[in-house]
This record gives C-alpha cells, structure tokens and sequence, in this order.
C-alpha cells in the first residue's frame, strides 16, 4: 500500500506537544492535512500557525475524557465533511509512585484516557476505512507494555492492554486495506516525564529520543507495513532480551527503574 494521497486528512490526539506535535509537522510535511486534537487551545492554535494556518491543518480543542467527546468528535468532522485517513491515537496520561497511595481519580484518569478513549475513537473511525479500503491507524504504546512496571502500574497495563488491543486488530484487518500500528517507543523527551512524574527516577538518567527520531521512525515502518515498532535500536534489544529472561527478574529490574526517590515521594 502506498501512503495516502495528499490533501488526505490525519487526525492526531494529544497533539499539543511531544510525539503527537511531531506527527503533526511529519505529516504536514508529507501533504496530508493534520486535524489536531488536545486540550490547550493556545498550544494547539500556536502549531496550526506554523503548519501554514488553516488551510493546511485544523484544530479542535477537547478533552477526549469529557461525557460524549469523542462522538461529538465524529459528528464535527462529519458535518465538515472531514474524511480521517489516518488516526494517530496518542494522547495519553502517566503517574508514578505506589497505586494504593495514589489518587484513585488519577488512576481512573488513566484507564480512561489510555484505553478506553482509544478503543471509542477506533470504533468511530476505522468502519469508513474498511468500507473505503483504504486507511491506517497508529496507537501509541510504549516499552512499558511488554511488561509489569511497578510504580507505574496502572500505565504500563493500560498500554499492554493498547498492544494487544491493537496486534489482535490488525489480524482482524488483514486484508481489508486497512494499516495498523503498535508504536512503542521508550524514553523519549517530551512533557510526560515532568506530568507523570518519572523525571526523578533512575529510568529517566537513560538516553532519550527526541519525537522527532520516534515520528520519523514510526511513519516509514507504516509505509512498510509493519506492525509492532519498537523505537530506536537501545530499546528493540533491551525488548528481546527480557524476552529470555525471567518474568519475576523482569519485573524487578522494572521496579528499581521506576521506584520515586524517597525525596521525591515527600513533595507530592
């Protein structure tokens, strides 16, 4: 398959910044029209600007974990007669630290944003696809999924629940025209550290990517039809490696990567 023609129409979750930003200037870059979804307006106004002002890219300011937003989604795009090539399902949401002492609407939040949210806004956009033949969808995962983290507990099993979600999908898609995508990339230097709290952990003393190289590797394994990408050369062995190892030994390396120093722990 080769990638949709220009003038096609992206739309990109948590657009604002980091990877999804990314995805956004790379697709406008590629001629497709990026339809940008987040909630800081300022930011994603701010990026529309940049992309060439309206006529080469939209944005929608939502927050997706609001009753009714991702219908109210479809019916917008809908009404302006928005045909969605391709969905960058990318917005997301972190926390690190013990579960049982976290806030439970945080974890909530998560389970919301990471999952559900992600399986309504396939739902709603990958059935004109199959029927038009043509389409691709990239979920953003994460090294996290492959396995238990602890500290970040609750994140890590929504995005193990993402990789299933979406390798089961692409079994059920095969042959419909349709391209999916696990992106699964590790460190890589955006805002999330600093919003989930994992600036402070050892994990985070690790080389990161910049979205950029993770954007850029993501759309050339699409355009070659490959499912599973694991970002950066570091991380696809640090993923077959544990892979031999293990389980209860994976899980505790996890843990010592992830664990808040005990400083850290007291601020929050």
């Amino acid at each position: 398959m080769t990638p949709p023609a220009a003038g096609g129409r992206a739309l990109v979750t948590g657009a604002s910044s980091g990877i999804g930003a990314a995805f956004a200037r790379a697709l406008a870059r590629r001629g497709q029209h990026p339809i940008l979804v987040a909630r800081r307006a300022d930011r994603l106004a701010a990026l529309v600007e940049e992309l060439g002002g309206d006529e080469r890219a939209t944005a929608i300011p939502l927050d997706l974990t609001e009753g009714g937003a991702c219908e109210g989604l479809e019916r917008t795009l809908g009404e302006r007669g928005f045909v969605v090539d391709l969905l960058v399902n990318n917005a997301g949401l972190g926390d690190t630290g013990r579960f049982h002492e976290r806030p439970l609407e945080r974890a909530l939040q998560m389970v919301d944003l990471n999952s559900r949210v992600m399986v309504e806004l396939t739902r709603r956009f990958l059935p004109p696809m199959v029927e038009r033949r043509a389409g691709r969808l990239v979920n953003v995962v994460s090294t996290s999924a492959f396995q238990p983290v602890p500290f970040l507990a609750v994140y890590a099993a929504s995005k193990a629940f993402a990789l299933s979600f979406t390798e089961a999908l692409a079994t059920e898609l095969d042959g419909t025209g349709v391209r999916v995508q696990a992106l699964c990339p590790g460190l890589t230097a955006t805002e999330f550290q600093a919003v989930a709290h994992t600036d402070k952990v050892r994990f985070n003393r690790t080389s990161a990517m910049t979205p950029e190289q993770v954007v850029e590797e993501s759309l050339r394994a699409l355009d070659r039809g490959r499912l599973t990408v694991v970002t950066g050369l570091r991380n696809r062995v640090s993923v077959t490696v544990q892979g031999f190892l293990p389980r209860a030994l994976v899980r505790r390396v996890a843990g010592e990567l992830f664990r808040p120093a005990p400083e850290t722990e007291a601020k929050r």
